[in-house]
């Protein structure tokens, strides 16, 4: 394991972080599928298409390079899509991703929310692993909404309880 993986940061979004979200949200997308109508649209303007929405996004800083990234969209009332998570290609395996989502995980939770939900293709068996990890369950085949993208063939979700 890289050692320099553990000295990174994790912050919201700022105004500027428009293009490194794009940026790593393409290289992970272009290396495996293609970009889609959806993917152009979300990443083209995160602010008008997450943010104000009541979405939040999520960026891991090393050494002032940002190297992930991760969205929690809002669905309705309490449930987020973990959506467009992204780290380079030099971090993978270092843990950065996992602490990504376990902040993100975090932070949903510290703002209420009682499911989270996402989508992913089956060929990404590291991050089907770490979701698992963390707590997401796959849905089973009749829970599935269809999804805009066409990649996107495994459903999962993580429920809090309620108090």
């Amino acid at each position: 394991m890289n050692n320099t993986a553990l000295e990174f940061k994790i912050r919201e979004f700022e105004p500027g972080d428009e293009i490194a979200f794009r940026l790593l949200n393409e290289e992970w997308i272009t290396r495996e599928f293609v970009l889609e109508p959806k993917d152009v649209y979300s990443l083209s303007d995160p602010q008008t298409t997450i943010l104000d929405h009541g979405g939040r996004i999520f960026f891991a800083i090393q050494n002032g390079e940002t190297v992930g990234c991760c969205a929690l969209v809002a669905m309705k009332p309490g449930e987020f899509e973990v959506a467009k998570m992204a780290v380079t290609q030099a971090c993978q395996g270092t843990g950065i991703g996992r602490r990504l989502l376990q902040s993100v995980v975090e932070e949903a939770r510290a703002s209420g929310a009682t499911r989270l939900y996402l989508e992913t293709n089956h060929k990404l068996t590291p991050a089907i692993h770490l979701y698992e990890t963390v707590g997401f369950k796959r849905l089973p085949p009749e829970r599935v909404v269809p999804s805009p993208y066409a990649r996107a063939d495994v459903s999962m979700e993580l429920s809090f309880p309620t108090p």
